[in-house]
């Protein structure tokens, strides 16, 4: 990576200079590039620290960087007050540009986390209950941070902990005892066997008050399933939920690697809080059993309620060694909305006081929350908005780029262009903004084929395609087997800035990968694909004034496609050949 590169370079210009290496040096890309591809305060930092002069300092390591004459850079400036800006040379960005058509699809992956095993917990649905935005949020940060930690090298495997047990099955029970006659047939579509669950469940909501003792007797059936007609209730709901679910999955592109469900982890987990009592981890409070969290400036939890059966925190103690035993992991990422942040700060606390090295090699990411604009559309059971009902939403406003597709294309064609678009539109919104923060969905923007979404980069991968595909037709195909690198051909600004944003790829997912931060890969091809465009926009690829050029703009074209598929493959988003 150059990075790494030109971190040994300046290291050695500190020492030929007579300056001791420093641990670390900074590297940044300038906001202008006219400033360099990159800027290093390193002089302006050595100066403060032996009381000297940052410009002279600055001047005594550039000339020692030029000394090495590296193939990598063109020149080093001194500039302002002693940073130090350099430039990439071009034959090293066009170097790069062949690197990009020899790896294709690996091109920006790193060996940089070989080794580590994580294990990610994503979606975390309920059955019995809808499968809402939320999920479809957490789903979508929980596949794309698995893509680029694997592609970072390390075995990462998806997890998928729900919860099967509790008073939202009882609640949905008991709405499936009262609506028993309108239970759809076992012929009946998923959606309308999910969306009658909803039902229920929210019938269960609506009678709690009325219904609270029953509601505590159809709980307790289910954990002893010591009642056989809420059994059979219960396995048909977990049933139809399940493979509701699942069926969701395969839409968005996750394949789990392991579930997990309350019903199973309980039990571990009371069995921890039990044994934990005797030792003072846990206090028992008015028939239940507390983890006192405000010991540790947090708040106290109910682990086991005076029923004697567990609550969700106590589930979550049970899951953390369940998970570890199936997949010895470094690392185990929990993502969940921000909401429960709290709640897991107190859960870490108590798992810390159990089992301190799992509580080490734990991590909650808490996302922030989606909301729509007012009005602009209603769930269909008035509660919230499901997942599947925003993708049909996104899925009609988008059939107008599908159906403005070429006439080349066929009607199956279109039909998986528009599902690709629409799950496209979707994720790219969700991960453009930064995990962590609020994001309203805005459905014309999102489907913009001009601004930063995900139809604009498919649309943009597309035209790439296209003008690859007209090449073969007019036998300019040479360019994939044999072509000229033009270092000594003066390059347009437009196509010299698409080579110093493309050689920056690997950077971008290790970094993105570090920080968790797919947000990071949103704005690299957001700007890779402006720039193309630009260039595409001024000069003519398959029309260029020599044949020289247009095989350099067709293999600029090929990396530049090659380099938005892998962005968006990390996104968990496919790319259309047509469009």
């Amino acid at each position: 990576m150059v990075r790494e590169e030109l971190e040994k370079i300046i290291q050695k210009a500190l020492r030929d200079a007579g300056f001791e290496a420093r641990e670390k040096i900074s590297l940044e890309h300038p906001e202008k590039e006219d400033h360099g591809d990159y800027a290093t305060p390193v002089a302006l930092q050595l100066a403060k620290q032996l009381a000297r002069n940052p410009r002279e300092v600055s001047e005594l390591i550039v000339s020692a960087i030029s000394k090495q004459q590296s193939a990598i850079l063109d020149r080093v400036e001194v500039a302002g007050p002693g940073f130090i800006n350099l430039y990439i040379s071009k034959s090293y960005l066009l170097s790069e540009l062949a690197r990009v058509f020899k790896e294709g699809d690996d091109f920006g992956k790193s060996a940089s986390l070989k080794g580590k095993k994580v294990m990610l917990e994503f979606t975390d649905p309920n059955p019995f209950k809808e499968f809402h935005i939320g999920h479809l949020y957490t789903n979508t940060v929980g596949e794309s941070l698995s893509r680029m930690l694997q592609a970072n090298g390390a075995n990462a495997k998806r997890a998928n902990y729900q919860g099967d047990v509790g008073m939202h099955v009882a609640k949905a029970i008991w709405g499936m005892k009262q609506l028993s006659h309108k239970m759809p047939k076992g012929s009946d579509s998923l959606s309308a066997k999910a969306r009658w669950l909803g039902i229920c469940y929210a019938a269960g909501v609506a009678g709690e008050d009325k219904g609270k003792e029953e509601l505590q007797r159809i709980n307790k059936a289910v954990y002893e399933g010591s009642d056989k007609e809420i059994n059979k209730l219960y396995k048909i709901g977990r049933k139809w939920s399940l493979e509701y679910f699942e069926a969701i999955y395969k839409r968005l592109g996750t394949k789990f690697d392991f579930y997990y469900f309350e019903s199973e982890v309980g039990k571990v987990g009371v069995k921890l809080v039990q044994e934990n009592l005797k030792k003072g981890v846990f206090e028992e409070s008015e028939g239940a059993i507390i983890f006192p969290g405000e010991k540790y400036g947090l708040h106290n939890r109910v682990f086991i309620n005076s029923q004697g059966l567990p609550t969700y925190e106590a589930k979550e103690l049970g899951l953390a060694p369940t998970k570890y035993k199936d997949f010895r992991y470094d690392l185990s990422v929990v993502i969940t909305g921000n909401e429960v942040s709290d709640y897991f700060k107190v859960l870490l606390a108590a798992l810390k006081q159990i089992n301190l090295e799992l509580a080490g090699k734990t991590k909650h990411i808490g996302h922030g929350m989606v909301r729509l604009p007012e009005g602009k559309m209603s769930s269909r059971t008035g509660n919230v908005i499901t997942a599947e009902e925003l993708l049909e939403e996104v899925k009609k406003r988008a059939r107008v780029i599908a159906e403005s597709s070429g006439s080349e294309i066929t009607d199956k064609e279109k039909g998986k262009i528009l599902e690709m678009v629409t799950v496209g539109a979707i994720k790219y919104a969700f991960l453009r903004v930064g995990i962590g923060k609020d994001l309203i969905f805005d459905f014309e923007k999102s489907l913009s084929l001009e601004g930063d979404s995900g139809p604009y980069l498919q649309y943009t991968y597309a035209r790439c395609k296209s003008i690859l595909r007209k090449a073969q037709k007019i036998r300019s195909a040479s360019w994939r087997t044999k072509f000229e690198i033009r270092n000594s051909a003066e390059l347009a600004k437009e196509e010299l800035a698409v080579l110093r944003w493309l050689y920056r790829f690997p950077e971008v997912v290790t970094e993105a990968a570090e920080k968790f931060s797919p947000n990071l890969i949103c704005n690299f091809v957001f700007e890779l694909a402006q720039r193309y465009n630009h260039f595409y926009s001024t000069y003519s690829v398959l029309q260029a004034e020599t044949e020289e050029q247009k095989q350099f703009r067709l293999l600029l074209t090929f990396a530049t496609a090659q380099v938005i598929k892998n962005s968006l493959n990390l996104l968990g988003i496919k790319a259309p050949g047509k469009m």
